[in-house]
């Protein structure tokens, strides 16, 4: 367990890195979310360590994308009340379209090839490196660099076309 909790603290810290310094969503509870849906995976048999941690970086990239769905939804109304807004607020509510962008382009870059999805979503969310991203892959190193540089551009220009 300690491990594993070192582990996910470390993943957890790289994708908070990504985030304003202001923003609600503290790492410790990243962490937390993570471990408490990885506990409920009952149809999943861990392959190796590698793909422990490509499924624990699936689901914090999904714990925060939720969390920036949720943001935006307070932004349109959600049912709260904002008595003011402050420079922290405006920022982190742009972040979260950021990531709600980055999400639709990965999603369409997944579409048209699943394996340059996973690669972003394993090096971009979850820290792995291009080794490990090529164990949980099963595919050379040379692959997973070659398909990094691809999505990287693609999902730039993807971004900022549809911005």
């Amino acid at each position: 367990m300690p491990l594993v909790e070192r582990e996910l603290h470390r993943l957890a810290h790289h994708y908070m890195r990504r985030e304003h310094k202001d923003h609600t969503l503290q790492t410790t509870a990243l962490i937390n979310e993570t471990f408490l849906r990885l506990v409920d995976q009952d149809r999943v048999t861990w392959q190796n360590r590698s793909h422990f941690y490509g499924i624990a970086a699936q689901i914090m990239r999904r714990v925060l994308l939720n969390y920036a769905r949720d943001k935006k939804r307070e932004k349109r109304g959600g049912g709260t009340y904002k008595v003011s807004l402050s420079e922290a607020d405006a920022v982190a509510e742009e972040r979260s379209v950021e990531i709600l962008a980055l999400d639709e382009a990965l999603q369409k870059l997944s579409a048209l090839d699943e394996r340059k999805g996973r690669v972003v979503e394993l090096r971009y969310f979850g820290g792995l490196s291009v080794k490990e991203t090529a164990e949980v892959l099963a595919v050379s190193p040379v692959t997973v660099a070659r398909d990094w540089d691809m999505a990287r551009a693609w999902l730039a220009r993807e971004i900022h076309h549809g911005s």
